[in-house]
């Protein structure tokens, strides 16, 4: 994976370069001259340099559908657990209906609230009685 990276900053740094020396065929730089072997030179350079934009530009595509394919499958990997934690709400809800469903359950639902809280009051007056004696 570092070796991937290492090799996507490469190069991103040589893509600048990529459409370098582009100016001379917009010039015309590749039109028929008088030296015949001085124009298939420049011709074979322009293929060469051609060939390895092609080649540069082939990596680069190929790191772009590895990188899809890593983000699609994450993706995948986010929606099932989704999925599957939606079910596990869905579930607790459902038990939460059923509870307070019947009235008997929500008589005892209640009872226990007010045991909780009776509870809470209790613990902090005993706290405040200990505070202000201490």
């Amino acid at each position: 994976m570092v070796r991937d990276m290492n090799y996507r900053r490469e190069n991103r740094a040589s893509r600048s370069s990529l459409f370098d020396g582009l100016d001379g065929l917009e010039e015309g730089r590749l039109r028929a001259s008088s030296s015949y072997p001085h124009e298939e030179r420049d011709n074979d350079e322009a293929l060469e340099n051609l060939q390895d934009r092609v080649s540069f530009l082939k990596r680069v595509t190929g790191d772009i559908h590895e990188e899809v394919e890593s983000h699609n499958r994450l993706l995948d990997k986010v929606g099932n657990k989704m999925d599957s934690a939606r079910g596990v709400m869905s579930g607790t809800i459902n038990r939460f209906k059923l509870v307070f469903e019947k009235k008997s359950n929500r008589k005892s639902c209640k009872l226990i609230a007010y045991f909780v809280l009776l509870f809470l009051i209790m613990y902090y007056l005993i706290r405040l009685l200990n505070y202000i004696k201490g």
